[in-house]
C-alpha cells in the first residue's frame, strides 16, 4: 500500500500544477463582454494650415529668432511672478535686458527713426529754402552725369520695387486677419457644439456604466443557477484524471478499451471452446487416420509381394517403393495434450457476472457529482435578492451626485455664451473693417508716395532730352522731377508715424510671439503655471487649489491639457479619483462581507462514490485465476507445429505414380496407381480436416498463451489503481472540493472585478471625453496667435520693410530730380 500513497501524492501534486492553467483558461472562457460606451463624435479640429501665406509666416518668425534668439526664460518669470513684482533684484532686471536685448535694440532704432526723421526733415527743407541741400536750381556740367542718372534711376526702381513687394506683405497680412476672423467663427461654433455633446453624453454614459451591473449579475446568476454542472462538473473533471483511468484499466484486458473488456472474455471462452473441440477432433480422427495409413500400407505391402515384383528390371522399383512403407504412419500424438475443461468452466462462471454494468453502476456514482453538488448548495441561490440590493445602491450612489442637472446648468449657460457670442460678431465684423480700412490707409500713405516715385519716373525718363541744357528741359522732364521732390516731401511727412506705427507693433505682437506663443505651441507655458508653490508659498498646485481647494493634490495644467488632447475621461483628467475613489466604492459594494460570507458557505462531500463493487473486483480476480495461465501451452504448441503424418501424402502418390510408370504395363503399373488414388482420399477426406483443426488449435493456444502472460499483473495493477483512485476520492475530496468551490467563488468574484475594472478603464478612457477642452486650447492658440499675431506680426515686418527703404528712395529721388528738373542757371563755357 505504501505505493498507492506515493501515487495519491503525485495526483495531487499534478492537480496543483494543473491548477494555475486551469484557471487561466476559465478566465479566458468567462470573459464578459460589457459592449461600448456611447461615444461622443467632436466637429472641432483644431488644426490650422496657413497656405501659401505660411512662407510670409516663416520669414517673420526667422527674423524674429535673429532678434531674439534666446531660450524662454521659463525660470526667470518664475521667480517674477513669485517676488509679485515687487521686489526684483538687479541681477534678474539684467538676465531680462539681457533676454529682450534684441527687441530693446530694434525699437531705440525705431524711436530714433521716429524722432531723427521730422528734425531732420526740418532742417533740409530749411536747408532747400536757403539754396543749399541742392536747393540752388543750377546744376553744374559733368562728363559723367548720364551715369549718374542711370545709377539714380536704376536703384530709385528697385528701392520702388522693395517698397511695393513690402506693400504687399502687409497688405496680405491685412486681408488674413480679416478672412481668418471669419473663420473664427466656425471654430467657436465647433466648440460650442462639442462641449454641448460632451455634457449631453455624459449622462448617459455614466448611467451605461452603472447599468452593465446586470452584465456581471446576470452571469453571476446563470453560473449559481446552474453550480451543479460548474462546480460539480470542475470537481469531476478534477477527479477524472485519476478515477477514469482506473476504472477504464478494469476493462482494459490485453490492451481493449472498455467497450472491448467483455468481448476479450468472450474471446478467451471462444478459444478454450476452440481448443476443446479441435482436441477432440484431432484425437478422434488421428485414430481413424492411423488405422486407415496401416490398411492402405499393408495393402500396398501385399502388392509389392506380387510374383511381377522379382522380374529383374521391376524388382529395383519395388524395392524403392517398399522401402517408402513406413513413412506412411501418424507423426502428432495428441492423446498425451492436457484438457482444459475446468478452464474453460471457470471462464463460464466469471462471464454470468455482468462486469460491464458493475463499471458503470461506478460511473454513474462518479458522474453524479454534478447532481450531488446541486442537492448540497440549494440554499446559496439566495443570493439573487442580495444582488438586487447591491444594484439598487450603485443605482442610487449614481443618483447622489446631481450630474445631469450639473450638465444641463453647463448646457444652459453654454447656450447663453454662445448667443451672447453671436450678439458681438456684427461689432467684431464692424471692428474689423475699421481696422481693415485704417491698415489701408496706413498703406496708401505709402502707395502715395509709390505712386510720385513712379510718376517721377515715368515723366522724368520719358520728357529727358540729352540735347536739352539744364535750363531749357522740357515741361514733362520738369515736371518727372517735381514729383519725385514731392514723393520725397511726403516720405518725410509720413515716415516717422509709419514707423511709430511699426516700433509699438513689432514691440507688443514681437514679444507676444516670443512670450505667449511660441511657449504655447510648446507647452513651455504649462510648466510656468504648474511651477509648485507659483501663486503663494504655502499652495502647491494652481489648478487643483482653484478646482478643489487642494491644492496639494498633484495635478497641472499641463497633465490635463495632454489627458484631454488624447480624449482620456475627464475623471482620470482631473484625477478625480482623489475627490471620490470610485473603485473602492465598487469594491467595497459589489462584492461585500455578506456575499463573500454566502458563498464560503457552500459545503459539498464526496465521501459516498464507489467506483468498482465489490462483486466486480470478484469478477476480475476470478478471470484472472481462471487457470488459463496453468495451461501447458509449450506442449499444445510442441504437436501443433508438427505435421498430421510422417511424410506428405500428396508427394507420396505422386512419387508413387512416377515409380509406377517406370514398370511394364499390366496388372501392377495398375494397382500401384490404385493405392496412390486411395492415399489421396485420405489425404483429402481425414488430413485436411485434421490441419483445419490443428490451424484452430494454433491460433487460439497462442491468443490464450498471449492473454495470460501477464493477466494476473493486469488485474492487480487494475485493481490497485482503483484502490488508489477511491482512496485519492475518501481521502481527499474535501481539499479538491474546497479548491474548487475556492476556484468557482473566485471565478464570480471575477466577473465583479471584471466589471470594476471595465468601470475603471471606461472613466480613464471613454466616459466624458475632455477633447473638447484642448481643443479650446489649440483652438485659442489657433485664433490669437496663427489668425492674429502671426498676421500682425507679417504686417509690420512688410510697413517696416517700407519705411526703412523709403530713406534710400529720398536719397535717390533727390538725386535723380537733379537731373530732371529745369533749373533757372547753368554752367556757360566760352570759346
Amino acid at each position: 500500500m505504501l505505493w498507492i500513497r506515493w501515487l495519491v501524492l503525485l495526483l495531487c501534486w499534478g492537480a496543483s500544477s494543473g491548477e494555475q492553467q486551469a484557471e487561466e483558461e476559465d478566465e479566458a472562457r468567462t470573459q464578459l463582454d460589457f459592449g461600448f460606451v456611447p461615444s461622443a463624435i467632436y466637429d472641432t479640429h483644431a488644426y490650422y494650415e496657413p497656405g501659401s501665406i505660411s512662407i510670409l509666416f516663416h520669414m517673420v518668425h526667422a527674423f524674429l529668432y535673429v532678434v531674439q534668439p534666446n531660450p524662454f526664460p521659463k525660470d526667470l518669470i518664475v521667480r517674477v511672478i513669485q517676488q509679485n513684482m515687487g521686489g526684483i533684484k538687479m541681477e534678474e532686471w539684467r538676465k531680462w535686458i539681457h533676454y529682450e536685448a534684441g527687441f530693446l535694440l530694434c525699437t531705440s532704432i525705431g524711436i530714433v527713426f521716429v524722432v531723427l526723421t521730422p528734425i531732420i526733415a526740418t532742417c533740409f527743407c530749411m536747408c532747400r529754402c536757403c539754396d543749399n541741400c541742392g536747393g540752388e536750381m543750377h546744376q553744374r556740367q559733368r562728363k559723367n552725369a548720364d551715369c549718374h542718372r542711370g545709377f539714380f534711376t536704376a536703384s530709385l526702381i528697385a528701392t520702388t520695387i522693395f517698397i511695393i513687394l513690402g506693400v504687399f506683405v502687409a497688405y496680405a497680412a491685412n486681408h488674413n486677419i480679416s478672412s481668418q476672423i471669419r473663420n473664427t467663427r466656425r471654430l467657436i461654433n465647433t466648440n460650442m457644439r462639442d462641449l454641448k455633446t460632451f455634457a449631453n453624453n455624459t449622462p448617459a454614459q455614466i448611467e451605461y456604466l452603472t447599468a452593465q451591473y446586470t452584465t456581471a449579475k446576470n452571469k453571476v446568476m446563470s453560473d449559481l443557477d446552474n453550480i451543479g454542472p460548474l462546480l460539480g462538473g470542475r470537481i469531476h473533471i478534477h477527479l477524472e484524471k485519476e478515477v477514469v483511468p482506473a476504472l477504464d484499466g478494469a476493462l482494459r484486458m490485453a490492451g481493449a478499451k472498455i467497450e472491448n473488456a467483455i468481448k476479450a472474455m468472450r474471446e478467451t471462452k471462444e478459444a478454450l471452446e476452440n481448443v476443446s473441440s479441435s482436441l477432440e477432433i484431432l484425437q478422434e480422427g488421428i485414430g481413424k487416420l492411423q488405422a486407415s495409413l496401416s490398411e492402405e500400407r499393408a495393402s500396398l505391402s501385399n502388392t509389392l509381394s506380387d510374383p511381377a515384383c522379382t522380374n529383374g528390371a521391376v524388382s529395383p522399383t519395388c524395392n524403392t517403393i517398399r522401402s517408402t512403407l513406413p513413412q506412411l504412419g501418424i507423426n502428432a500424438d495428441y492423446s498425451k495434450l492436457p484438457n482444459v475443461g475446468h478452464a474453460l468452466a471457470n471462464i463460464n462462471t466469471v462471464l454470468r457476472i455482468d462486469l460491464s454494468n458493475i463499471v458503470q453502476r461506478g460511473y454513474a456514482s462518479f458522474n453524479d457529482t454534478p447532481k450531488l453538488v446541486k442537492e448540497q448548495t440549494r440554499n446559496i441561490v439566495t443570493v439573487k435578492g442580495m444582488l438586487d440590493k447591491i444594484g439598487a445602491e450603485i443605482n442610487g450612489f449614481s443618483k447622489m451626485f446631481p450630474v445631469e442637472a450639473s450638465l444641463a446648468n453647463f448646457t444652459n449657460f453654454l447656450n447663453e455664451r454662445h448667443r451672447s457670442i453671436e450678439a458681438f460678431y456684427p461689432q467684431i465684423d464692424q471692428m474689423d473693417f475699421y481696422r481693415w480700412i485704417a491698415c489701408v490707409a496706413v498703406l496708401c500713405t505709402i502707395v502715395l508716395i509709390l505712386a510720385f516715385n513712379i510718376l517721377g519716373l515715368l515723366c522724368g525718363s520719358c520728357g529727358y532730352d540729352k540735347q536739352a541744357t539744364p535750363t531749357t528741359r522740357g515741361c514733362l522732364s520738369n515736371t518727372g522731377g517735381n514729383l519725385l521732390m514731392a514723393g520725397v516731401g511726403f516720405s518725410f511727412i509720413f515716415s516717422w508715424a509709419l514707423m511709430a506705427i511699426v516700433t509699438t507693433l513689432f514691440a507688443v505682437s514681437g514679444n507676444t510671439e516670443k512670450l505667449i506663443c511660441e511657449p504655447l505651441a510648446n507647452r513651455q507655458i504649462f510648466k510656468i503655471i504648474d511651477t509648485p508653490f507659483l501663486v503663494h508659498p504655502e499652495k502647491k498646485n494652481f489648478l487643483p487649489g482653484m478646482l478643489f481647494q487642494n491644492p496639494n493634490i498633484d495635478l497641472t495644467l499641463g497633465s490635463v491639457y495632454r489627458e484631454c488632447y488624447e480624449n482620456n475621461g475627464l475623471y482620470h483628467a482631473l484625477q478625480l479619483e482623489t475627490m471620490f475613489n470610485i473603485n473602492s466604492f465598487l469594491n467595497r459594494t459589489v462584492y461585500n462581507k455578506d456575499l463573500a460570507k454566502l458563498f464560503e458557505s457552500v459545503k459539498v462531500d464526496l465521501k459516498d462514490i464507489t467506483l468498482l463493487e465489490q462483486a466486480g473486483r470478484d469478477n476480475l480476480m476470478n478471470f484472472a485465476n481462471s487457470g488459463i495461465g496453468q495451461i501447458d501451452y509449450a506442449a499444445f504448441l510442441s504437436e501443433v507445429n508438427k505435421g498430421v503424418t510422417l511424410v506428405d501424402l500428396l508427394s507420396f502418390c505422386a512419387d508413387l505414380e512416377d515409380q509406377a510408370d517406370q514398370l511394364p504395363r499390366g496388372a501392377l503399373e495398375n494397382a500401384l496407381k490404385g493405392h496412390a488414388s486411395s492415399i489421396r482420399t485420405i489425404h483429402r477426406e481425414q488430413v485436411v480436416p485434421l490441419e483445419q483443426a490443428m490451424s484452430t488449435l494454433s491460433q487460439s493456444i497462442k491468443l490464450l498463451q498471449k492473454t495470460s502472460d501477464d493477466l494476473p499483473v493486469k488485474v492487480t495493477n487494475i485493481l490497485s489503481a482503483i484502490d488508489a483512485a477511491e482512496f485519492l476520492i475518501v481521502h481527499n475530496a474535501s481539499f479538491v472540493v474546497k479548491q474548487e468551490t475556492k476556484n468557482f467563488m473566485q471565478s464570480l468574484e471575477g466577473y465583479f472585478k471584471q466589471y470594476t475594472g471595465w468601470v475603471k478603464s471606461s472613466l480613464t478612457s471613454e466616459v466624458a471625453q475632455c477633447k473638447p477642452i484642448s481643443n479650446m486650447v489649440d483652438s485659442m492658440e489657433i485664433v490669437g496667435c496663427s489668425f492674429i499675431v502671426d498676421s500682425v506680426n507679417t504686417f509690420w515686418f512688410g510697413l517696416g520693410g517700407c519705411c526703412i527703404l523709403l530713406i534710400p528712395s529720398i536719397i535717390f529721388s533727390i538725386k535723380l530730380a537733379k537731373y530732371y528738373r529745369r533749373m533757372d542757371t547753368e554752367d556757360v563755357f566760352e570759346e
